[in-house]
C-alpha cells in the first residue's frame, strides 16, 4: 500500500487523503520483545526494515497515520491500537511530515503535548523519539529541521532517547522516492 504525502493545499487541517495503517507483527509469537512504532508514512516503511534488522530479537508493531500532530483523535487512535497488543516493551514515535498548516512553534507545542499524553498513558514503557526524515522540497526540508528541534526539546524534557533518521536520510538523499520523501 502506498501512503500519502500532502504536497498541495497545506492550509487545511485534514489532508486530501487521510489514512491509518495498523500492523501487528507475527501475532502468534509471544516470547519476543515488542516495540510499538507510532508514526507517519515513513514509519510504515522503516517498521518493516526494523523488524528485518532485529532478526527475531524484537518485533515491531505499527501505527502509521496521516494524522498530524494536532489531530484531535491522534492519541485516541494510538490508544485503540495499543489496547489490541498483548504487550509493549518500548514505543518509538515519529510525526513530522504532516500538519503543514501549523507554524513551527505550534508544531513544537503540539508535539510536546502528544509526548506528555503518551508518557502519562504508558509511564513504564521506554519511549524513543524518531527525528523526521528530510524531503526534496527545500522549504519543507528547512521546516523539518526546525520541527526536529521541537522533537528534540520534547525528548530532553521527558528524558527520552532519540533515533536520528534525519541525518541518515539527508546523507542518503539520492534514495528519496518519487514523492520527495
Amino acid at each position: 500500500m502506498e501512503f500519502t504525502y500532502e504536497k498541495n493545499d497545506t492550509r487545511v487541517k485534514l489532508e486530501r487523503f487521510e489514512c491509518d495503517n495498523v500492523w501487528f507483527e507475527q501475532t502468534g509469537i509471544r516470547d519476543v520483545k515488542r516495540v510499538l512504532y507510532i508514526g507517519d508514512s515513513i514509519s510504515c516503511g522503516t517498521r518493516r526494515v526494523a523488524t528485518e534488522v532485529a532478526e527475531g530479537e524484537f518485533l515491531f508493531d505499527g501505527f502509521g497515520t496521516s494524522k498530524a500532530i494536532d489531530h484531535p483523535l491522534l492519541i485516541e487512535s494510538v490508544q485503540l491500537c495499543a489496547k489490541q497488543l498483548n504487550r509493549m516493551d518500548a514505543i518509538i514515535f515519529n510525526n513530522g511530515l504532516h500538519g503543514w498548516h501549523l507554524t513551527e512553534d505550534e508544531y513544537a507545542e503540539c508535539y510536546d503535548e502528544v509526548i506528555g499524553k503518551l508518557r502519562s498513558a504508558y509511564p513504564e514503557v521506554p519511549m524513543f523519539i524518531v527525528l523526521s526524515t528530510t524531503v526534496s522540497d527545500e522549504n519543507r526540508a528547512n521546516r523539518i529541521k526546525v520541527r526536529n528541534q521541537g522533537a528534540l526539546a520534547a525528548a530532553e524534557k521527558y528524558g527520552l532517547g532519540v533515533i536520528d533518521l534525519h541525518t541518515a536520510s539527508f546523507e542518503n538523499a539520492h534514495l528519496l522516492s518519487g514523492d520527495g520523501c
